[in-house]
């Protein structure tokens, strides 16, 4: 099983492109700071710095919502690769591939948006407006997505 949870800090804004032709699609990348549990030196500020990629509706949302220290939770697969660089250099590649990436801190503590999202949700629409936390700290339901929720 290829299996992977990560909770962490970006350590920059995503970098996003889209694919060309008809159907085009995000590619997002963005690495992610996470904390070693453990060390043996007793620093504790060592971290390691895990590449991630996220694709399609996971894509938009890292370039609509995630920034530069924003806390999130990712769940994916690692991905290994190789290239040759333009010096001819074989380059070995490891990647997490997203399937899943939710906020891990609320907005009061972090200053971002709250809200979760994995690559199941269809009802993404650019033209609307991202919903806001209401006072309680719960999002509220934008207006005519009631028939999309998978639930009554």
């Amino acid at each position: 099983m290829n299996k992977v949870i990560l909770m962490g800090r970006l350590t920059r804004d995503p970098e996003v492109r889209y694919t060309q032709g008809d159907n085009q699609m995000a590619i997002a990348r963005y690495t992610l700071a996470v904390d070693r549990r453990f060390n043996r030196s007793g620093d504790d500020s060592t971290a390691d710095f895990i590449s991630c990629v996220a694709f399609g509706k996971s894509g938009e949302f890292a370039e609509r919502y995630l920034r530069k220290g924003t806390k999130i939770a990712v769940t994916g697969r690692i991905q290994t690769g190789s290239y040759t660089n333009k010096d001819g250099v074989k380059v070995y590649t490891t990647d997490v591939v997203v399937e899943d990436q939710e906020f891990a801190e609320s907005k009061n503590s972090s200053g971002n948006s709250t809200g979760s999202f994995d690559g199941n949700y269809g009802g993404g629409n650019s033209s609307q407006p991202a919903p806001m936390a209401a006072g309680d700290g719960f999002m509220n339901i934008p207006d005519g997505i009631d028939e999309e929720l998978p639930f009554n």
